[in-house]
């Protein structure tokens, strides 16, 4: 009995085990997409900038600030996120509201998305989209009620004021992202029952919702048949078939693409996945979803050991990173209309970027308390 006390002092304790390929795969996709952005935007960033590298290098400073980013959330236990999950909330809807003030919201394409502040844009969905996972994640764990009694009084409540202010921008791609984040949440931990009802209850409205306005409509006919209008609504449709076509099995080779002439507008952000695509070719294009399969596999990994609030939040984190993957490549692919949602980790932007990285801290701090004996 006194050997194995005196072992049992001995023994080491169990350090926390953490996946490193959930931040490694992000960190080569980050890689690849500021090397595509490079080649992308030299001769857009001469005539503007005066230099062939400052959009490249503006991804490079955001890459940067997002993996210290990660480093500190990393570091923050989750019972803080537990705790104040709703001050977060309320506090992604009050800059979303922002987005709405003249003076503090920033216009663009027709929508007000963007708050900006000392010489800095940022784009408050970003925030949202990481604040409802964890919001939501808390009260339906927390929460005694069931069926149709905790979709009503928790998931509808907390996506009916997430999705207004969108509404409002208005912001088509997030509202949608916004929707499928929640219905995924709540049927990961109550069921899908009522999520697959309210997406069916929901189509009509979001049918009236697109043809309400003209700009939306076009877009709608642009995905149903962009030739009708070829030079128009249906030209970034177009053109992002032809850099697929132009690329074909190995692509045309970096930095030789055509496309990114003026030919594809939003080659480096939205489309950048078709550009991908042209310079090379598919077999780029399956190594990008391969290295997302792999990082989704990872994540699964530690969902399968975890229980209650984690295991949810880690459902909620990847999902968060996967719906906003599919609604680009659909657009991208012509498998839905376009929402100018950017490509995870890849397209160029500061907000998405960010806050990719973000989610990454979580997740491994997550990852580290599962481990936890």
């Amino acid at each position: 009995m006194m050997e194995e006390t005196a072992l049992m002092r001995k023994s080491p304790a169990r350090r926390p085990q953490v996946d490193p390929f959930l931040w490694i795969i992000p960190l080569v996709l980050a890689i690849f997409g500021i090397l595509m952005i490079f080649s992308l935007t030299s001769h857009t960033s001469l005539e503007e900038y005066g230099s062939p590298f400052t959009l490249g290098m503006k991804q490079v400073e955001w890459l940067l600030v997002g993996i210290t980013g990660m480093l500190v959330m990393y570091m923050i236990p989750l019972s803080f996120w537990k705790k104040h999950s709703g001050v977060i909330w309320l506090l992604s809807l009050f800059l979303l509201v922002l987005t709405l003030i003249p003076g503090i919201g920033i216009k663009a394409g027709g929508a007000r998305r963007w708050i900006g502040f000392a010489g800095l844009r940022f784009q408050p969905i970003e925030f949202l989209n990481l604040a409802l996972a964890v919001h939501l994640s808390r009260l339906l764990n927390t929460s005694e009620k069931r069926g149709l009694s905790v979709f009503v009084s928790i998931t509808v409540p907390v996506l009916f004021l997430s999705v207004i202010p969108l509404l409002f921008q208005p912001n088509m791609g997030g509202t949608i992202l916004i929707f499928a984040l929640s219905m995924a949440i709540h049927v990961q931990c109550r069921g899908w029952s009522w999520p697959f009802i309210a997406g069916a209850a929901g189509f009509p409205f979001f049918f009236m919702f697109i043809i309400r306005e003209g700009y939306r409509l076009r877009r709608y006919i642009a995905f149903l048949d962009p030739w009708e209008q070829p030079m128009d609504s249906g030209f970034q449709v177009i053109q992002g078939l032809v850099a697929f076509s132009n690329g074909g099995l190995f692509g045309v080779g970096v930095g030789k693409g055509l496309q990114k002439l003026n030919y594809l507008p939003a080659a480096h952000t939205d489309y950048i996945f078709a550009t991908v695509g042209e310079e090379f070719g598919f077999i780029g294009t399956f190594f990008i979803l391969f290295f997302f399969l792999m990082w989704t596999m990872r994540a699964c990994s530690v969902y399968k050991n975890a229980e209650g609030f984690r295991a949810t939040l880690i459902w909620a984190l990847t999902v968060s990173v996967l719906i906003p993957l599919f609604i680009n490549l659909g657009g991208v692919l012509k498998l839905m209309p376009l929402t100018g949602i950017p490509l995870p980790f890849i397209s160029y932007g500061g907000s998405s970027l960010l806050f990719m990285w973000v989610k990454i801290g979580i997740l491994m701090r997550v990852c580290r308390e599962v481990s936890l004996p």
